[in-house]
C-alpha cells in the first residue's frame, strides 16, 4: 500500500505488461469455479482499495485539522530550525500512518494474496520487504517534502510552477535509475543470454528507433506466483526485463507478443506522452493547492501570510490536499492509461500476425492470476489502468 503523503511521480518509469501464470495449462477459458474464485478476488482487492484511500483521506484529514499545529508548538521547544521541525513533523506523520494502516496493508498485501495462492511470502519476509519498500519511500518523501517547502520560501507566489518543473526532473531521473538502482534493491536482475529470445525482441524492434541495452532475468519466483515483463529505464539504462516466472510459464510465441505490446509504448510515443501530462497534472495539483493552502494559512493565522513564513504546520494539510487531488485525477489518468494499453494491443496484434499467440497469453492470465475477465465499473473506473482481460481478447477476434 502507498504512503498517502508521499505523491506518485509524475509517470510510471517502467512500461509494464503484467501477467501472473503458474505452471504452463493449456489455454482454455475460465471454469464457472475459476471465475468464482476471480471474482471473489477482485471484490477483495476492490474493497481493501477503497479502504486503504478512505484511510488514507480521514488520517491526513485529522492530522491536517486537529494534530498539526500543536504538535509543530511542542516541536518549536526541541527544534529551532524550521526545516528541522518540518522534517521531524513529516517522519512523526508518516510514521503514525504506518501504524494506522499496517493491519490493513498486512491483510490487502499478505493474507489475501496467500488465501488466493498468488504469494509465497512468509509472514516475517512480507513485514520485512514491506520495511525495506517504507524506508525508501520515507527517505525520498523526506527529500521530496523539504524540497518543496524550500521552493515555498525561495521563490514565493510561483512557487507551483517550480514544483512542477522539479517533478517532472525527477520524474525522468527516476526512469533512468529504477531499473539499475532501484529494482536490484528488491529483485536479484541477472543477465538473460538466450539468443534466440533476444533476436525475436531486436526483430520487433526494428524499424521503430527502438534500442534497449538488454534483455534481463528478473527473479519474482521466490516471493510469487505473479510474472512481469517490462521495458524499462530511459536511454542508456533502457532494456528489457522478464520475470522468471513469466519465462518458465509463457511460451516464445506469447512472450514476443508480450513484447510487441511493449514497443507499441515506444511507437505512440506513450512515454513522451505521460511525462508531458505529467508536468501538468502536477502543476495543476500544486496550483490548487497554493490556492486553498494560502486561504487556509490566512484564516488560521487571522491575516495574510507571506511565502517567506509559511507555515511549518501545514504540512499535513498540504498532504492532504495533494492526496484528494491524486484520488481524483486517478480515474482520469486510469482511463488515458487504458486508451494508451488498447492501442498498444492492437499493435502486438498487427506487428506479430499471431493472433492464437495473443489470445493465450490473456487467457493464461485470466486464469492464472484469478483476474475477473468482468470486473465490476467502479472498480475499473476508480483503480484499473489495464483494460478488462474480456476487452483484450474480445480485440483478437475484431
Amino acid at each position: 500500500m502507498s504512503e498517502p503523503s508521499i505523491p506518485k511521480p509524475a509517470i510510471d518509469d517502467t512500461e509494464s505488461h503484467e501477467s501472473r501464470p503458474q505452471p504452463r495449462p493449456e489455454a482454455s477459458d475460465l471454469s464457472s469455479r475459476q471465475l468464482a474464485e476471480a471474482r471473489r478476488y477482485g471484490q477483495s482487492q476492490l474493497a481493501c482499495d477503497l479502504a486503504d484511500k478512505a484511510l488514507d483521506l480521514v488520517y491526513l484529514g485529522s492530522m491536517a485539522l486537529v494534530a498539526a499545529r500543536p504538535l509543530d508548538a511542542w516541536l518549536v521547544g526541541l527544534v529551532a530550525s524550521p526545516i528541522g521541525r518540518l522534517a521531524l513533523l513529516f517522519l512523526i506523520t508518516i510514521g503514525l500512518h504506518e501504524v494506522v494502516s499496517l493491519p490493513l496493508s498486512f491483510f490487502s498485501g499478505h493474507v489475501i494474496e496467500r488465501r488466493f495462492g498468488l504469494s509465497r511470502q512468509s509472514a516475517f519476509r512480507w513485514f520485512r520487504r514491506h520495511l525495506e519498500s517504507y524506508a525508501l519511500a520515507v527517505a525520498f518523501g523526506l527529500l521530496m517534502f523539504c524540497g518543496l517547502y524550500l521552493l515555498i520560501w525561495w521563490t514565493g507566489r510561483y512557487w507551483w510552477l517550480a514544483a512542477a518543473g522539479a517533478f517532472f526532473v525527477v520524474s525522468v531521473v527516476l526512469g533512468q535509475l529504477a531499473p539499475v538502482l532501484i529494482l536490484p534493491l528488491f529483485y536479484k536482475v541477472e543477465r538473460l543470454d538466450d539468443k534466440e529470445l533476444l533476436e525475436r525482441m531486436r526483430r520487433l524492434a526494428q524499424g521503430t528507433g527502438l534500442s534497449f541495452e538488454g534483455i534481463y532475468r528478473l527473479v519474482l519466483s521466490d516471493e510469487t506466483v505473479k510474472a512481469n515483463a517490462m521495458l524499462a529505464g530511459l536511454g542508456r539504462t533502457r532494456r528489457v526485463l522478464i520475470g522468471d516466472t513469466l519465462l518458465e510459464s509463457f511460451s516464445p510465441d506469447e512472450i514476443e507478443v508480450i513484447f510487441a505490446h511493449e514497443v507499441g509504448h515506444h511507437v505512440f510515443g506513450h512515454l513522451r506522452k505521460m511525462l508531458l501530462a505529467g508536468f501538468v497534472y502536477s502543476a495543476v495539483g500544486f496550483w490548487i493547492c497554493d490556492r486553498l493552502l494560502m486561504g487556509w494559512v490566512s484564516w488560521q493565522q487571522g491575516g495574510a501570510v507571506s511565502y517567506a513564513q509559511f507555515p511549518v504546520y501545514a504540512l499535513p494539510m498540504v498532504m492532504f490536499v495533494l492526496a484528494v487531488f491524486a484520488v481524483v485525477v486517478e480515474p482520469l489518468q486510469n482511463a488515458i492509461s487504458r486508451r494508451y494499453e488498447r492501442q498498444c494491443d492492437r499493435y502486438a496484434l498487427e506487428r506479430t500476425g499471431n493472433r492464437e499467440a495473443y489470445r493465450s497469453a490473456f487467457r493464461k492470465l485470466a486464469r492464472l492470476n484469478k483476474d475477473d475477465p468482468h470486473p465490476p465499473r467502479i472498480a475499473v473506473f476508480l483503480f484499473h489502468s489495464h483494460p478488462p482481460i474480456s476487452e483484450r481478447l474480445a480485440m483478437a477476434d475484431s
